[in-house]
C-alpha cells in the first residue's frame, strides 16, 4: 500500500470502509428477513402441530388421518429409535429428522435441505414435539421452497447492489481525489520550478476557495516571500560588507607596498606599524559588529537594571571627562539581559561621540511600563534622508564617512531592541523615525539629535 500513490491509497481505504459498511448492512437485512420469514413458517407448523397432535394414539398411530392431511402439513408419528409408525401428507418413509432432534418436553424447529447450492432434498421447515408425556413424537413439516427461493433472490440483489455500490464508490472517489489532490501536485510542480532556480514565482493558489489545500498554498507563498525576503538581506549584507571591507584591506596593501617601496629607517617602519595597527584595529572593530549582526536577538536571562548598565558604561568609556552627562532617575529594571542593554548603550553612546559634538546627555527614567533610555548630543544631527534608512547596514552620511565607523552601530541597536520587544526612535531637528513594537508614549524631542530607546520593564 505505501508504494501506491496517494490517491490510490485513499480509493482503496474509502472502497474498503464502504465495503465493511455494506457488508454489515447486508447480513443485517438478511437476517431480519429470514427472522421474519421462519417466523411465518414457525407460526404455521404451531397451528399444524396443535391440530394434528391431539390425533396421534399412545401406540404411534394416527386416529384421524383425513383431519391431520386437511392441515396441509407433511406428518409423521416417530417412536424411539427414530423409527416411522405412521405418516401422512407428502412425508417421506424415512424419518425427517434425527433421533438427537426428538426432545423429551418442549418443541424443536429444524431445517432440512440448504439454501445454497439448491440440492435434491426437498426443503423443509421441521417441528419435532413428543405428543405426551410417555408416547411418540410428532414431526410435522411444511415446505419451505419460497422462503428459500425469496432469500436466494434477496442475496442476489444484496450482492448486485453491494458490487455496484463500491464500483459507483470508487469512481467517485478516485474523481474526488484526484480533484483535491490537483492543487497539491500542482504545488509541487511549481516547487520544482522555484528549485530549478525560478525567481520570483509562487504557487498558484484559488482566490475563490478556503480549505486545507488552498491555506497550505498560502502558507508555502508566505515561507517563500521570507525566504526570498532573507536571501535578499543577506546578499545585500554580503555585498554591504565587501564593499566596506574592501576600503581597510585595500589601504592595508597600499601601505605595505608603500613601506616595500624603499628602504626606510627604524622611525618610518615605526609610524607605518602604527598606521597599520590603527588598520587592523577597524577590521576587528568591524569584524565583530559583523558578528553582532549574525545574531543579534541572542538574550540570556532577563531582569538586568539599565541604570546601571548605563552608569558602567559610560565610566568605560570616561563619560564625565568626555563630556557625557549620565542622569538615572530611580530603579529601571527591564525584561532585557544586561549583555544585550550593555551592546545598546555603548553602541548609541560611541555614535553620539564620533559623530555628534558635546556636550552629550544620556538620561535614564521609567515611563508607565516602559524603561526609557535616551541619549542627546549638540551635533548637526541628520537629514531627513538619512533619518529614514539611519537603522539599515552600513548607512552612513556623506559628512560621516571620513570619521571611523561602520555604519552598524544603529543597525544593531534596532534589531536588538525590537528582538526586545521594545522600540527605537530618531529625532533630529524636529523630524523623527519609529522603528520596532508600537509604543503609546509622546515621542519628546527638540532640535538637537536625540536617539530614545523603550524597552519593557520589569
Amino acid at each position: 500500500m505505501n508504494r501506491l500513490p496517494l490517491h490510490a491509497r485513499l480509493v482503496a481505504g474509502f472502497v474498503a470502509a464502504m465495503l465493511v459498511l455494506l457488508t454489515g448492512a447486508g447480513v443485517f437485512v438478511y437476517w431480519r428477513v429470514e427472522y421474519a420469514l421462519n417466523r411465518a413458517l414457525d407460526i404455521e407448523l404451531r397451528r399444524a402441530t396443535q391440530t394434528i397432535a391431539p390425533l396421534v394414539r399412545a401406540d404411534g398411530t394416527m386416529s384421524d388421518v383425513d383431519r391431520a392431511n386437511a392441515t396441509g402439513a407433511d406428518w409423521q408419528v416417530l417412536v424411539p429409535g427414530g423409527i416411522v409408525r405412521d405418516r401422512g401428507g407428502a412425508a417421506p418413509p424415512h424419518a425427517l429428522v434425527k433421533p438427537s432432534h426428538m426432545p423429551d418436553r418442549g418443541a424443536v424447529s429444524v431445517d432440512r435441505g440448504a439454501l445454497l447450492p439448491v440440492g435434491a432434498v426437498r426443503p423443509l421447515r421441521v417441528r419435532v414435539v413428543r405428543a405426551s408425556p410417555d408416547g411418540p413424537w410428532l414431526a410435522v413439516a411444511v415446505r419451505r421452497a419460497h422462503r428459500d427461493e425469496a432469500l436466494r433472490e434477496l442475496l442476489a440483489q444484496l450482492l448486485i447492489a453491494g458490487f455496484g455500490s463500491l464500483l459507483i464508490a470508487g469512481v467517485v472517489g478516485d474523481l474526488l481525489a484526484r480533484s483535491a489532490l490537483r492543487p497539491v501536485e500542482r504545488y509541487r510542480s511549481r516547487a520544482a520550478e522555484i528549485a530549478a532556480g525560478g525567481q520570483g514565482l509562487r504557487l498558484d493558489v484559488p482566490t475563490d476557495r478556503d480549505d486545507e489545500v488552498t491555506r497550505l498554498g498560502h502558507t508555502l507563498n508566505e515561507m517563500l516571500d521570507a525566504q526570498e525576503a532573507a536571501l535578499q538581506r543577506e546578499q545585500q549584507f554580503v555585498e554591504d560588507a565587501s564593499h566596506e571591507l574592501r576600503t581597510p584591506l585595500t589601504l592595508v596593501k597600499a601601505r605595505i607596498q608603500l613601506a616595500r617601496s624603499r628602504t626606510r629607517s627604524v622611525a618610518e617602519h615605526e609610524k607605518t606599524l602604527d598606521e597599520l595597527d590603527q588598520d587592523v584595529e577597524r577590521l576587528v572593530s568591524l569584524s565583530t559588529q559583523l558578528l553582532e549582526q549574525g545574531d543579534p536577538a541572542a538574550r540570556r536571562a532577563g531582569g538586568a537594571d539599565l541604570g546601571a548598565v548605563a552608569r558602567q558604561v559610560a565610566e568605560a568609556r570616561d563619560a564625565a571627562r568626555r563630556g557625557v552627562r549620565v542622569r538615572v532617575e530611580g530603579d529601571v529594571t527591564t525584561d532585557a539581559d544586561a549583555h544585550t542593554l550593555e551592546r545598546i548603550v555603548a553602541n548609541l553612546l560611541d555614535n553620539a561621540l564620533l559623530h555628534g559634538t558635546t556636550p552629550v546627555e544620556l538620561d535614564v527614567r521609567r515611563d508607565g511600563g516602559w524603561a526609557v533610555l535616551t541619549v542627546t548630543d549638540a551635533g548637526t544631527g541628520m537629514s531627513p534622508e538619512m533619518l529614514s534608512q539611519a537603522t539599515r547596514r552600513f548607512a552612513r552620511a556623506p559628512e560621516a564617512r571620513s570619521r571611523p565607523g561602520s555604519g552598524l552601530g544603529l543597525a544593531l541597536v534596532e534589531q536588538l531592541v525590537t528582538a526586545a520587544g521594545g522600540q527605537v526612535r530618531l529625532c533630529s531637528d524636529g523630524q523623527h523615525t519609529i522603528h520596532g513594537a508600537p509604543v503609546d508614549l509622546p515621542c519628546d524631542h527638540d532640535d538637537r539629535m536625540r536617539v530614545t530607546v523603550l524597552l519593557p520593564a520589569t
